[in-house]
């Protein structure tokens, strides 16, 4: 059972660009109240994906390079990465359902 990871400005290109694995990087803050209504959702997935995709989480306000080079504006969202390249962009909290049909055809 695989858990979300961590990732910073300074593993975000180990983590996320160079993995064999589609990783969707949850973009988040201490002070957003819709990120954290989907935490509990991004773990399932993780949980349930487990091999077929990787779940990580960035904090916004520790690490503003990257959401600063990816055009993160708002929060939460959640970036889609394969093969080191953005596929897909999901803005705000969506339920389940929702991001797992975003993200099945993605998946390993």
């Amino acid at each position: 059972m695989s858990a979300p990871i961590t990732v910073t400005d300074a593993t975000f290109d180990e983590l996320v660009l160079k993995s064999e694995t589609p990783v969707l990087v949850d973009f988040w803050a201490d002070w957003c109240g819709p990120c954290k209504m989907i935490a509990p959702v991004l773990d399932a997935i993780a949980a349930e994906q487990d091999g077929k995709i990787t779940i990580a989480k960035l904090n916004y306000d520790q690490n503003p390079k990257t959401p600063n080079e990816h055009g993160v504006l708002g929060l939460p969202t959640l970036l889609l990465f394969k093969g080191g390249e953005v596929v897909e962009q999901i803005v705000g909290a969506k339920p389940k359902r929702a991001l797992l049909k975003i993200l099945e055809p993605h998946l390993a």
